[in-house]
């Protein structure tokens, strides 16, 4: 625990200016980054009595080693460097809204040439347009259901579209006129591409073009005395009506805004988004956070609203926001926001009719949130803190482990033997850390041989980091050729732009190292560290059989209470390593059993050789051929093809594949064992996959 006055800046060091700031731990790890309008006013503030600091903010100061800042001009500017710093080194002790769930949009492809609506979740992609977030994928999928009478998009995959073009059918929404099916041609790739557009105009919120264009031909359709083409359309119109009404009308005028409330006590605050378009609430999102430091709504707010907005652009960013709580001061933000829309927007506190009614709702929503938050076990900072000082008590640590790194071996039958390294902080997981191996030292099973080279190779990377940036002493050049100031803070400047604020792969160490295993595992990881020197690191395993804690040196295991927090949070820590590893291990076999002997050609790339496979159909034809046959693929050289053929004729021959329908071995004209370029080929497994699955370690 460091003494915030050993790295105080002297006075007159700090410039009277808008800047932001970073504060560092003893690994030159950022751990706080925030920004202020006067730098000197706002540091001076950290640097007061311990006991008037409110208690988060003092753990950050005593557990931070360094400060730094950097001046910017206006106060805008300040806002987005505080949000991409905070976006590159995702600091321990900011305020982070933490979710509990990905939330699904309803996202049409326009930057494919047959657009798709389909389901997504995840980062946003260029080109594509997305409406949302819903609470469910089936509401979005009810939606869509409804409005595919009257704009029959594709939706369908892209393998299914493929082999629908190939085989010249198409699927069944295109059989059932629930698709245009532009797969055969139905319909051209312009007329396509524009209905998708019809349909996101839709979506967006500008309905009654639509409704009065439909109402209008149905009303031709009776009058020529076409009644069946006015049944389609009469039914089109309810579609439509139907679907639009699963989101009321909640603010006159077709209005666009979003609507931020926020429930807080005195450790956490909730945060509920309404997204109104058109009048209408097209999506709903929440995220719950810690409160850091004594921070008020407005400041809660802002941070909301630089995650919400930070990463979209144009109409993303509505004409209007709603919130119960201004930033101090309003105008920076504002501007922001202004700058990211490309026009004027409106942050404001509603004060009257519908919409300080609709944010009584968001209100509700975020008040409800917040006492379920409270329930949840695992995410609950006050267990998360007594599971720390139990692990701490039990394994006579001298501090809780506020870093904890779990290790496991994964193998199937000594085949494909991979290591995992996940990461907790403070109790949650940190996945932006996990690190997978492979065992590279030996061949076979041996999991305690393993875990010796695991943990070896970590710690031998964390030495070689630790060297590197000796120990940043006072006084002395940074690894990086920033220099240090007379406390040891680094000044502003062009040249000390450094990049070690993101931890290296390994330079950050761990309070202590858990293994997936009992004894032997824990003794290999324990003589691991040994070897290299290293002994402030404490070491224990968990065995699975009966959930017990294993230490190095002692014959008899800890025995935590089944109730006991801190025997959850090490099971948890233990399950996700385990699966950490086993998915690498998964998908490092899949990978070894989809290779091609023309992986291995020298200079031969994924291009050229899709364009070998699509021209011969099979790598068995690809054998034989000649090297003037070769030749003729459009761009392969002969050199290319005289090294292609002695490759080839270098590999074993693939195994044939067996159809297990009938038992019958399937020759390349079948389709089936060569690896083709739309259809990768997986040989057949002996045993069922329940058997499979439990041969997998």
């Amino acid at each position: 625990m460091a003494d915030p006055s050993s790295y105080r800046p002297r006075p007159g060091e700090i410039p009277d200016s808008p800047g932001v700031y970073r504060f560092r731990d003893e690994h030159r790890r950022v751990i706080y980054v925030g920004k202020a309008k006067s730098l000197r006013q706002r540091l001076a503030n950290y640097f007061q009595d311990l006991a008037n600091l409110h208690p988060r903010t003092r753990t950050m100061v005593t557990t931070a080693a360094s400060v730094e800042w950097t001046v910017v001009s206006t106060e805008v500017e300040a806002l987005q460097l505080e949000y991409s710093w905070i976006k590159e080194y995702d600091p321990r002790f900011n305020v982070k809204y933490r979710d509990d769930k990905s939330y699904p949009y309803l996202a049409v492809t326009m930057n494919e040439q047959f657009p798709r609506v389909q389901v997504m979740r995840g980062h946003k992609k260029k080109g594509v347009r997305y409406f949302g977030p819903y609470g469910h994928a089936w509401a979005i999928r009810d939606t869509v259901d409804l409005l595919l009478r009257v704009f029959p998009v594709r939706t369908c995959s892209a393998g299914v579209f493929k082999n629908a073009a190939r085989t010249g059918r198409p699927c069944l929404l295109g059989y059932i006129g629930k698709c245009s099916a532009p797969c055969v041609e139905r319909i051209s790739p312009d007329d396509h591409w524009d209905l998708a557009d019809e349909f996101c105009d839709f979506m967006a919120g500008r309905t009654g073009t639509y409704l009065r264009r439909l109402e209008r031909q149905m009303a031709e359709a009776a009058e020529e005395m076409e009644y069946e083409r006015a049944a389609r359309l009469r039914d089109d119109i309810g579609a439509l009506r139907k679907a639009m009404e699963k989101s009321a009308v909640v603010l006159a005028d077709a209005t666009d805004a979003d609507l931020i409330a926020v429930a807080e006590d005195e450790l956490e605050a909730a945060v509920q988004i309404f997204h109104v378009r058109g009048g209408r609430v097209r999506g709903q999102r929440g995220w719950v956070t810690d409160k850091v430091e004594e921070i008020t709504t407005g400041a809660l707010v802002e941070h909301a609203l630089q995650q919400l907005y930070g990463e979209e652009t144009g109409d993303a960013v509505p004409k209007e926001v709603l919130v119960p709580a201004l930033p101090d001061p309003v105008e920076p933000v504002q501007q922001w926001l202004t700058e990211r829309r490309g026009s004027g927007v409106s942050l404001r506190i509603p004060q009257r009719g519908d919409k300080k009614a609709l944010m009584e709702t968001v209100q509700r929503n975020a008040q409800q949130a917040l006492v379920l938050h409270k329930t949840k076990r695992a995410s609950d900072l006050t267990t998360r803190s007594r599971a720390l000082e139990e692990i701490a008590d039990a394994l006579g640590l001298d501090s809780a482990p506020l870093r904890i790194e779990c290790y496991d071996i994964s193998h199937l039958q000594g085949d494909d033997v991979v290591a995992s390294m996940v990461v907790f902080e403070d109790g949650l997981a940190r996945k932006s850390e996990y690190r997978r191996f492979q065992i590279k030292g030996f061949a076979g099973q041996d999991d305690v041989r393993s875990m010796h080279e695991v943990i070896t190779r970590r710690f031998r990377r964390y030495l070689a980091e630790k060297e590197k940036t000796g120990e940043w002493a006072d006084g002395e050049d940074g690894a990086d050729g920033t220099e240090a100031g007379g406390d040891g803070q680094l000044m502003d400047g062009p040249a000390l732009k450094d990049d070690d604020g993101r931890p290296k792969r390994f330079a950050y160490p761990p309070q202590l190292v858990v293994v997936d295993g009992g004894q032997p595992q824990v003794a290999a990881a324990q003589r691991a560290l040994d070897e290299l020197g290293i002994d402030d690191i404490a070491v224990c395993g968990l065995a699975k059989r009966l959930e017990e804690v294993w230490l190095p040196r002692e014959d008899d295991p800890v025995v935590l209470p089944r109730t006991s927090e801190g025997l959850y949070l090490l099971q948890r820590v233990r399950d996700e390593a385990h699966r950490f590893a086993i998915t690498y291990q998964r998908a490092k076999r899949a990978k070894r059993f989809r290779s091609s002997p023309l992986d291995d050609v020298p200079g031969l790339g994924e291009t050229r050789k899709q364009a070998l496979i699509k021209h011969f159909g099979s790598v068995k034809r690809l054998r034989s051929a000649t090297i003037d046959q070769i030749c003729e693929v459009p761009g392969i050289g002969r050199k290319t093809a005289e090294t292609v053929a002695v490759a080839l004729a270098r590999a074993t021959p693939a195994a044939p594949a067996v159809n297990t329908a009938t038992g019958e071995i399937m020759d390349d004209e079948d389709g089936a064992p060569e690896t083709t370029a739309d259809a990768p080929g997986e040989p057949v497994s002996a045993g069922t996959p329940d058997e499979r699955r439990g041969q997998e370690r």
